[in-house]
């Protein structure tokens, strides 16, 4: 029995619709909030300026799902299924699996974020190898920092001067970590 922890290629939670981000989605991730600086805030990489920057990701992106290292997922409410919303993106070290996401504006207080992160918090734990279901956030980020709270995480400690938030400061920042073991 192979024993590597991976996601579907496509899930759905009771109200959204995920699959495997490809770079066909480039466009769609450009226009629904790559560009946006709000959307960006707390994220590890600069608004994108032109598709070509969101092709490039989606690249690399595509590349993860291949080593088994990361599962970068596209969702869509079940309602509108061609209306890309915001991207999950599981990375697997070993026995833990650590997570990173992005919505649009428009998705915010809906309960994406919490419906989709106890969704895969709970299938990674559910798999024979995995310990740990991880995730952190900038200490400003106290929606973020909720929104894992809702998924059955527990606030561990702070991690002082742990990540660089470009759109906030050049130094690192600190951040608060959450996690859910079994």
């Amino acid at each position: 029995m192979d024993q590597r922890y991976c996601i579907p290629e496509m899930f759905e939670t009771a109200r959204y619709r995920l699959r495997r981000a490809n770079p066909s989605d480039a466009l769609a991730i450009f226009e629904s909030y790559a560009t946006d600086p709000t959307v960006t805030r707390y994220i590890g990489w600069r608004p994108h300026s032109e598709p070509c920057d969101t092709e490039d990701f989606l690249e690399e992106a595509s590349a993860e799902w291949e080593t088994g290292k990361g599962f970068p997922s596209v969702v869509f409410p079940q309602s509108e299924p061609d209306h890309l919303i915001g991207m999950f993106h599981p990375h697997v070290f070993g026995h833990k699996v650590t997570y990173g996401y992005v919505l649009a504006k428009k998705a915010w207080g809906n309960g994406c974020a919490t419906e989709v992160m106890t969704w895969l918090v709970d299938h990674a734990l559910e798999h024979p190898a995995i310990y740990r279901a991880e995730a952190f956030c900038d200490i400003e980020n106290r929606g973020s920092a909720r929104v894992m709270e809702k998924a059955g995480m527990i606030r561990e400690g702070l991690l002082r001067r742990f990540f660089i938030h470009p759109n906030i400061s050049e130094a690192p920042r600190d951040c608060l970590m959450y996690a859910k073991v079994k």
